[in-house]
């Protein structure tokens, strides 16, 4: 297997504290530099260049690899947030948002996804990728859950605390590579911002501060 490159999208143009999944949103004005931080992590050449069709990955995809055509997989898409996206976390009615954060692994966002929909068809293609004989590093330009999906596939974690094991930041990259024994990975960049990212309702974070 060839190393696969996974590459979270710069910071989305969007308020904090809205949920957003498979919104098409644009990135903001950071796009350059956080785009040419990327840049400097990763190797050359590439042989082949994976995106999620959502613009703020697309996009990335487009800027870092000029010179190849980008191969646009819908399976790689951020979580389908349904009747959610662009609502206000904390304005999500009480009787929606309470069981899917007790077990969202496994209960549906309505008329969206569960977190084990989006783990099956994320990995269902990343295993096609990693499978194929390339010739060379392949990058995979994808959303946060896509991401944590990834790694807890390729390490055995479970879903439920792959956002705690796995803290992955706008920009990040992340190089998963073969070794005798499987898949293993090595953070190469993920920035903190200053900013902690909201994608839960308020409420939740205040449990921990």
């Amino acid at each position: 297997m060839n190393d696969i490159y996974l590459i979270r999208h710069t910071t989305p143009a969007v308020a904090k504290g809205i949920c957003y999944g498979q919104t098409d949103l644009d990135v903001t004005a950071s796009f350059i530099p956080e785009a040419e931080a990327i840049r400097e992590v990763l190797p050359a050449p590439f042989a082949a260049v994976y995106s999620s069709p959502l613009q703020r990955c697309a996009r990335l995809a487009t800027h870092l690899f000029p010179g190849h055509t980008v191969s646009l997989r819908p399976e790689l898409m951020e979580l389908h947030c349904g009747s959610w996206e662009m609502q206000p976390w904390d304005d999500l009615p009480k009787d929606e948002i309470d069981p899917w954060m007790a077990d969202f692994v496994n209960i549906r966002v309505p008329g969206g996804e569960s977190y084990l929909d989006l783990h099956a068809r994320v990995t269902q293609c990343f295993n096609a990728i990693a499978g194929a004989d390339a010739g060379g590093p392949q990058a995979i330009v994808a959303h946060g859950g896509v991401l944590r999906s990834v790694l807890s596939g390729i390490t055995g974690t479970p879903l439920i605390e792959s956002f705690k094991v796995f803290s992955l930041y706008y920009g990040c990259v992340v190089r998963i590579f073969p070794t005798a024994a499987g898949l293993d990975y090595e953070v190469l960049l993920n920035n903190k911002p200053e900013e902690r990212e909201q994608h839960k309702p308020s409420s939740y974070y205040k449990k921990f501060t």
